[in-house]
């Protein structure tokens, strides 16, 4: 080998070493598939409910009266997201876990915490309004609450990742304006921004910056 491939090899190395310190790169791309996998279940369970008691309109007063499994819609709703929302959790650790194990990192330092602090502000924030919404019967605009925080956390914490999260966020916050403006289409724009864009950014991810790794 030359001295010139040497160079261009140390030159990579480092590089590499670089963006590990500034860049969280244990998040893995198949989190996010999951994730979608887990949201199109989650969004189907919702239209199965809407249709088995022939509710056309989200948050109308039928849902308020009909009842599955002993919940009305919104109560279902609740609980199907908080299941989504677990199962992805769940998930992304375990798979960021295996990532980082794999490069020879930990889970938790301090560009971890970073990480963990720009995310949760505004997610906190986004589940208590969605919260005061569902409190002041507000639910029709949960659906683009949930998607505009969640892509104003996917931007904030973009800076300490790859720039496909940025993009991503944009994306989802967009979605959650459509969504808050064509307020009957809201888990059609729901499904989109958890589900199918989950997928395809997931997949992108994986064969733009994991693959390459095995």
């Amino acid at each position: 080998m030359s001295n010139s491939e040497n160079n261009l090899n140390d030159l990579a190395h480092i590089r590499q070493l670089m963006e590990r310190s500034t860049k969280f790169v244990s998040l893995s791309g198949l989190s996010g598939v999951f994730a979608g996998i887990f949201a199109l279940i989650g969004a189907l369970a919702v239209w199965y409910f809407l249709n088995i008691v022939g509710i056309t309109k989200c948050g109308g007063e039928d849902a308020q009266v009909m009842r599955i499994f002993g919940l009305n819609f919104q109560e279902f709703c609740i609980a199907d997201g908080i299941i989504v929302l677990f199962l992805s959790l769940s998930t992304s650790l375990w798979l960021s876990f295996k990532k980082a194990k794999k490069l020879g990192e930990t889970i938790w330092n301090s560009l971890t915490k970073r990480v963990f602090i720009n995310m949760m502000v505004p997610l906190a924030t986004g589940g208590i309004f969605c919260l005061l919404l569902i409190y002041h019967h507000q639910f029709i605009f949960v659906a683009s609450a949930t998607l505009i925080f969640y892509g104003l956390a996917l931007v904030n914490v973009s800076k300490y990742t790859y720039n496909d999260i940025f993009q991503l966020g944009i994306i989802e916050i967009i979605l959650g304006l459509l969504a808050a403006f064509f307020v009957a289409n809201g888990l059609l724009f729901w499904t989109i921004g958890f589900g199918i864009m989950h997928i395809v950014y997931g997949l992108g991810m994986y064969y733009k910056y994991e693959r390459k790794q095995q």
